[in-house]
């Protein structure tokens, strides 16, 4: 049951209430007031004090000051006047509990308009903020599209420079070739004159020379039939040169269809060069070769960079899928990398592609099926990979590590020797 405090002071002007309401130990932190236009309580356990107060307050705009073991209370009237006394007075306890509930009611309901008030300025606020971002965003997007119009003017006027300047260097050379042509010309004409002088001057002399007789003329032309008659041949001798074959081998050993199809495929895959792929526009013309890509692919592997690798010869078979060294070295790449089943893709193709089988491509197929069988053996997939190694011992029968290999493979098979 609190204590009802009833020793409490206080005084009025005509726009003001003042009240101080003793209270031992009283602090902000535990002292719980609530003030409504009527009303005014506070609670500071044991203590309560409570009035219901004359006339109505402006409950916004009162103080209340804590401290020295008192609560002092600055109650602003909303009429200017004198009260009679602080609190109405007959007062019964169904009227104080109507006034209570009122006042808690109102409490609720400006506690209520508060926070709405408080969610409009909030959305008020984000509204205004997206607002101010948004006109950032759009003289930020401006200011780059005026940069990217600046830059696109200044590549547009160096552009037509660099066209002038062409225009004004093709022009310079096109008068120089007419200037030339022109000397020629010159010379060609004096050339004629002194062809056209010499052959008056030798009608002139046939003319002098006709006037002779008879018999001079016959022995002229006596002499001119001698002059005409070509002498014999000198003794010579010519070279015959032969074209070599591809594949020096006998006639009764040669595979001469095998080798001519091996040979055209071989052409074929050097010009199936695909150079429609979109990412290549920005690459230099020599990093379009898959040759060269294919060198410096072995570069980097031989350097221990097998992504940089891989990666150099998917782009060497993007832009050309027929040659079979690019698959084999990728099989290679994809070993090293623990990336057995391409591995064994990239070797299946690089066999494909190895067709048909002829002495030009024997060391080309001896490494896919070395590399396969590799792939296979660490799948633990043995007799798979046992077939590629024999496959590879009948193409080089006397390869002593092959054969140390295989032989290794035969004793896992069998039991005799624990997989390392």
């Amino acid at each position: 049951m609190p204590l009802q405090v009833s020793d409490y002071n206080w005084q009025q002007t005509k726009t003001a209430v003042f009240i101080s309401v003793p209270l031992r130990g009283v602090c902000v932190r535990d002292a719980d007031v609530f003030c409504t236009e009527n009303y005014l309580k506070v609670n500071f356990s044991p203590f309560l004090f409570e009035v219901f107060l004359y006339a109505p307050i402006d409950d916004e705009n009162s103080k209340a000051k804590i401290g020295n073991d008192t609560i002092v209370f600055t109650l602003y009237k909303k009429e200017v006047a004198m009260w009679e006394t602080l609190s109405v007075s007959g007062v019964d306890k169904e009227m104080m509990q109507r006034i209570r509930e009122k006042s808690i009611l109102q409490a609720q309901e400006r506690a209520k308009e508060a926070t709405e008030a408080k969610a409009a300025a909030r959305r008020e606020d984000q509204k205004y903020a997206l607002n101010v971002m948004m006109k950032i965003e759009e003289e930020e997007r401006k200011k780059i599209e005026n940069m990217k119009e600046n830059e696109r003017l200044k590549a547009t006027k160096e552009l037509e420079a660099w066209k002038e300047c062409q225009r004004k260097a093709e022009e310079q050379k096109r008068i120089q070739r007419e200037e030339k042509f022109c000397e020629q010309g010159k010379q060609v004409g004096e050339e004629r004159n002194k062809l056209k002088h010499k052959s008056l001057t030798r009608i002139a002399a046939s003319r002098n020379l006709a006037t002779k007789g008879r018999n001079s003329e016959n022995i002229f032309l006596e002499k001119l039939k001698e002059d005409s008659i070509p002498g014999p041949r000198s003794v010579g001798s010519i070279k015959i040169s032969f074209t070599p074959r591809v594949f020096p081998t006998a006639l009764r050993e040669s595979q001469v269809a095998e080798e001519e199809e091996w040979l055209h495929k071989q052409a074929e895959a050097r010009r199936a060069l695909n150079t429609d792929i979109p990412e290549l526009s920005d690459l230099k013309e020599e990093e379009k070769n898959p040759e060269w890509l294919k060198d410096k692919g072995n570069k980097l592997f031989a350097k221990e960079n097998y992504l940089a690798a891989m990666n150099a010869y998917n782009l060497a078979i993007r832009l050309n899928n027929k040659i079979p060294l690019l698959y084999l070295n990728r099989a290679a790449c994809h070993l090293k990398l623990k990336n057995l089943h391409k591995a064994i893709e990239d070797s299946s193709k690089a066999l494909e592609l190895l067709t048909p089988p002829v002495a030009d491509n024997a060391n080309g197929r001896m490494k896919a099926y070395i590399r396969r069988g590799t792939a296979f053996c660490q799948l633990e997939l043995y007799i798979e990979g046992l077939q590629d190694y024999e496959a590879a011992l009948k193409i080089d029968p006397s390869n002593k590590i092959v054969q140390n290999d295989a032989e290794k493979i035969r004793k896992i098979i069998q039991g005799t020797e624990l997989k390392s």
